[in-house]
């Protein structure tokens, strides 16, 4: 069995953003910019907030434009990405329907999340989960 991080309730979101330090604080140096993870601001409390993640798809658009096949399929959904093979052209990125896959200004490559479940740990409000998923077969 796979894991994957899963957006459980994002009602439930108060733009704390504990979740994004987490991760930024788990991947390396360079702050909040190197989280895989966002909280997007719909309009502050009144509105709510988005949360950016990847979601997993059965058949990612992302693997598939890509041209140099960096972007495989994950067990379970979701996608992984070969920083030796991007090249950086941006496809994968433009094509992401909820705009989880991030541009590193570092290595000037995408990355995206791979779903280590840290970020639950630090969501005090239940909006995030950390479940096993079965391969989807497509």
């Amino acid at each position: 069995m796979a894991k994957r991080v899963l957006i459980v309730d994002s009602e439930r979101c108060v733009g704390c953003q504990l979740c994004m330090y987490a991760c930024a604080r788990r991947w390396g140096e360079g702050g909040i910019a190197k989280s895989m993870i966002y909280i997007r601001s719909l309009g502050g409390i009144e509105r709510g907030f988005a949360v950016i993640i990847c979601r997993a798809c059965e058949d990612p658009p992302c693997a598939r434009v890509c041209p140099v096949d960096a972007i495989s399929r994950r067990e379970g959904g979701g996608v992984s990405i070969d920083p030796h093979k991007c090249i950086g052209c941006g496809l994968c990125i433009e094509t992401c329907p909820f705009g989880a896959i991030i541009w590193d200004e570092e290595s000037s490559k995408a990355r995206v999340c791979n779903y280590c479940g840290y970020c639950v740990r630090y969501c005090p409000h239940g909006v995030l989960r950390f479940v096993e998923v079965e391969e989807v077969v497509t």
